[in-house]
């Protein structure tokens, strides 16, 4: 069989690159049918994603924040409204209900009167009595009870349903006091006591003398100063010798005179504005000495620095020389006229 050439004709030329173009167009047909169907879709989905037509909300008059605050405090007015008509009807029932009154003086209990009457208490409160105990005034009376000279503080306070209580504090005395011909009692602070009506407790004192009737209080807290100085420093080292005295003589700041109760006679020293316990066991050293030496010893000024003076305040006055507490005093000689202060 003879060999058969074959030769592609113009007509096969033409068909195999339109089946290559049409193979390569495939691809570009797909992506575009693709986009047209991405495309529809979009068209299919946005009416659901345009903005709906507006619904118009009927809304209150004021917003719902300032609502809820309005809400809140109309309760809390409420509230406060109901504790309100409590709180009256409370008032209301204190003030008129017979359970409150004060019926008598028994209702009335009183603490810490001493020295104090309890009738004089009992005084200040008898307008009160078949009154309302809410209607008592404490403060005035605390401050009534306050005036009586006996009472340092006082507290009044009820108890309910109808009673009061006062709790007193009284003064404490430390000395007699002599103010013209009168005696009485005298605080720390300087305030005059009378002496008490019972006979329960008794006191044992020196006597103030040098303070006047018309000296205003500061100037006799200045001398009770004084005074309770004094009476630490003589007692510091329990020697207690303060109970030898008998009399205290605060007239004079500059120089404290105190009178010694002695079996032989009492002897008034002189203990100047300080120093008060080194001055007077000078005393203590030298007095069996001094009586020896003077037939009547009266007074000792102790004021002066190594100097002694012996019953200056008779004009008999002679003078001993001091040396140190062991060795004994030197004798008498006559008064120096000029002597120098410690």
């Amino acid at each position: 069989m003879a060999r058969e050439d074959w030769y592609p004709t113009r007509e096969k030329e033409q068909t195999r690159p339109r089946t290559r173009v049409a193979r390569e167009e495939e691809p570009l047909a797909e992506e575009l049918e693709s986009e047209r169907r991405i495309s529809l879709d979009e068209e299919e989905e946005s009416p659901f994603l345009r903005g709906q037509k507006r619904v118009s909300v009927r809304r209150g008059p004021l917003p719902r924040k300032a609502a809820s605050r309005l809400k809140w405090a109309f309760v809390a007015l409420l509230v406060l409204g109901l504790v309100g008509l409590a709180a009256a009807w409370t008032y209301r029932y204190g003030a008129k209900s017979w359970r409150f009154r004060l019926e008598s003086r028994d209702h009335l209990e009183v603490t810490g009167a001493a020295n104090v009457p309890k009738a004089q208490v009992l005084e200040l409160f008898a307008g009160d009595i078949g009154h309302n105990v809410f209607s008592v005034p404490l403060e005035e009376r605390k401050k009534q009870l306050e005036e009586i000279p006996w009472v340092e503080s006082a507290a009044v306070m009820r108890l309910l349903p109808n009673r009061v209580k006062v709790e007193i504090r009284e003064r404490t005395p430390v000395a007699f006091v002599q103010i013209g011909s009168k005696i009485s009692l005298i605080d720390s602070n300087g305030v005059v006591v009378e002496l008490p009506s019972s006979k329960q407790t008794k006191y044992s004192f020196p006597v103030i003398v040098g303070m006047g009737d018309a000296e205003p209080l500061s100037t006799r807290a200045a001398r009770m100063k004084i005074y309770n100085t004094l009476l630490r420093e003589l007692d510091s080292e329990g020697g207690n010798y303060s109970a030898g005295l008998s009399e205290v003589d605060l007239s004079d700041a500059d120089d404290v005179k105190v009178t010694v109760a002695d079996p032989a006679g009492a002897v008034l020293v002189h203990l100047g504005s300080g120093n008060f316990l080194a001055r007077y066991k000078v005393y203590l050293a030298h007095l069996a000495e001094w009586r020896q030496q003077f037939q009547k010893l009266e007074s000792v000024d102790l004021r002066y620095d190594r100097q002694v003076i012996v019953n200056p305040d008779t004009h008999r006055a002679a003078p001993a020389a001091q040396k140190p507490a062991p060795k004994p005093a030197a004798p008498a000689r006559p008064a120096a006229k000029s002597r120098k202060k410690r």
